[in-house]
């Protein structure tokens, strides 16, 4: 039994208002050591994202569960599910929101969350996460999880007692987690135990906390949703031109079947009302933004099918002039980016066979994508992965009847992977680009006489003939490989992993190089980042030049972020 202010409390069950307690607790622990887990990272480059992917996934479904006032293990299960499943990003980010999927899939229909229940539940969210997986690989957040859900398991065939089995199940997922070294070669050389273990246990730990009724700080999970822009930018705009003045945003949770039609008919509702519509939709869920002259009419359409969360109605012509008045003087600063992002108006145009998003960083890198036809880019990468919400976003915008994605990073194809499986309207087709270069030489591969399936096997085909290497520095000491590595040094990381370290850029650089050409490289082509002169890349493109006479050198302006060089050899 736990004691509280006085009064004997069950340990023997939870109810909806304690699970949401212990979801927004295991949130903020997640928050409070989301660099830590960053600082687990494998290799020691400047970007470990592991943990601000995760916080951001489950921050996602903290918004949607903190605005629930009253609520019910139904309406609690589908705040958690959906939210984490639309804010997933990165590899461990979109395992987590499967593994919150399967749990609260099991215990939706349940007033309380007994011994028998949590145990089904874990065994579910494993399930769930394993499935999503193409390929599971031990020694991951997945090893973590089974571990605990194996745990809780055998501890509810011999008590009923929540506090001993969670105090159980999370002591022998620490146990399981300092093993991934013995599992994955890679985290013993490292040093560290995997990352996406790290934070599921921070998130465990956290939730155990308010179980056993600790004091704790939820207000970083407590504020709600964060107020996000108009993907609209309205300082260009004439008030004149705003034809629909209210940008109006909720959330359908789902009480009735939501068939394609009923799909259909609520999209050509919107459309009778307003332009700029998103509409998109799981099994729980519905997703709306609509700019409309009566926010009235949208809403009381969509209580025909479910309760409404997340409501944000926003006059656009008021918060126009508003910005006029603060930023007379600034008028062209979003240019760049209204460039990038079509504007939100009626398709008047019927959609074409087919177009392409992809996942980039840096100006010139952009520039090359859009000159090979891609229709949007999302700016991410290393540095930040897009969730699939984002991607989600973008499909939308691309007036297209399949669409293609170009993750071009490998920790951003699950997301994309998630998004192909949400998207209702549109096909989506997910090439598992894993490298800028990779990205590149696929959409150049593309053959739009091909069906979707066949000109996927062809860009995947085409991903195989090229071999990526990036250059950057390392941010702590490690050893990787046989090769000591120390805080500041240089390192080229190729496809199988760091293949050069040194001091220089420049002999670094070649170091990597000698390692992916062989006799039948004919194009080595170098992507300069933004710490890098176009004087610097031209002579290094002169020594690749003279070390490789057979190849022909080709130097492109990336502005990339952090990496030096981003290297493909063809």
């Amino acid at each position: 039994m736990i004691i509280k202010e006085d009064l004997i409390v069950s340990n023997q069950t939870i109810d909806a208002i304690l699970l949401k307690k212990m979801f927004l607790a295991g949130a903020a622990n997640l928050e409070a050591k989301k660099e830590w887990i960053n600082e687990l990272n494998v290799f020691p480059v400047p970007d470990g994202d592991t943990g601000t992917n995760m916080t951001m996934t489950i921050m996602s479904a903290a918004s949607e569960v903190s605005a629930l006032e009253n609520p019910t293990m139904e309406t609690l299960s589908k705040a958690i599910s959906s939210g984490s499943l639309r804010g997933a990003r990165g590899n461990s980010g979109v395992i987590l929101s499967q593994l919150c999927r399967g749990f609260t899939k099991e215990i939706k229909k349940l007033d309380e969350i007994n011994s028998v229940a949590i145990a089904a539940a874990c065994e579910r969210a494993v399930e769930t996460a394993y499935k999503a997986v193409m390929k599971p690989k031990e020694g991951t957040i997945l090893t973590v999880a089974k571990g605990v859900s194996l745990k809780v398991s055998e501890l509810a065939n011999k008590t009923d007692d929540l506090e001993e089995i969670i105090e159980g199940a999370i002591a022998y997922g620490d146990e399981v987690l300092n093993k991934t070294p013995d599992m994955l070669p890679v985290l013993k050389q490292a040093g560290v135990v995997d990352s996406g273990g790290q934070g599921l246990m921070q998130v465990l730990k956290g939730a155990r906390d308010a179980f056993l009724g600790k004091e704790l700080d939820l207000s970083a999970v407590s504020g709600g949703a964060k107020k996000t822009e108009s993907s609209v930018s309205v300082e260009n705009i004439d008030t004149a031109d705003i034809k629909f003045g209210y940008c109006t945003e909720f959330i359908v949770m789902l009480e009735v079947p939501y068939s394609k039609k009923i799909e259909n008919d609520f999209k050509s509702y919107l459309e009778s009302i307003g332009d700029s519509i998103v509409c998109v939709a799981d099994d729980e869920i519905i997703k709306i933004h609509v700019h409309t002259n009566d926010p009235g009419l949208a809403i009381q359409k969509g209580l025909t099918y479910g309760s409404l969360t997340k409501m944000k109605i926003d006059n656009m012509r008021e918060e126009h002039n508003e910005r006029l008045i603060k930023n007379a003087s600034n008028e062209s600063a979003n240019a760049t980016e209204s460039a990038n992002a079509p504007k939100e108006e009626v398709v008047t145009t019927p959609p074409k066979e087919y177009g392409f998003i992809s996942v980039s960083v840096g100006e010139g890198i952009n520039e090359i994508f859009r000159s090979l036809g891609v229709d949007y880019i999302i700016e991410g990468g290393q540095t930040m992965n897009p969730s699939t919400a984002d991607i989600l976003d973008a499909v939308e915008k691309v007036n297209a009847k399949t669409v293609y994605v170009l993750p071009n990073n490998k920790n951003i194809i699950l997301a994309a992977q998630q998004a192909e499986k949400l998207s209702k309207d549109k096909k989506v087709v997910v090439v598992p680009t894993k490298t800028i270069p990779q990205g590149i030489s696929a959409i150049i591969g593309f053959d739009s006489s091909l069906s979707s399936e066949d000109a996927l096997a062809q860009m995947t085909e085409e991903i195989g003939n090229v071999k990526t290497g990036q250059v950057t520095y390392a941010v702590r000491d490690t050893s990787i490989d046989g090769i000591e590595i120390k805080e500041g040094n240089i390192m080229g990381i190729a496809d199988k992993g760091i293949v050069a370290c040194g001091e220089k850029v420049d002999d670094t650089t070649l170091e990597m190089i000698e390692t992916m050409v062989d006799e039948d490289s004919e194009l080595i082509s170098l992507f300069y980042g933004s710490d890098v002169t176009e004087e610097e890349a031209e002579e290094l493109g002169a020594k690749i030049e003279e070390a490789y006479p057979d190849c022909e050198v080709e130097i492109n302006k990336g502005d990339q972020p952090i990496y030096y060089y981003i290297i493909s050899v063809e």
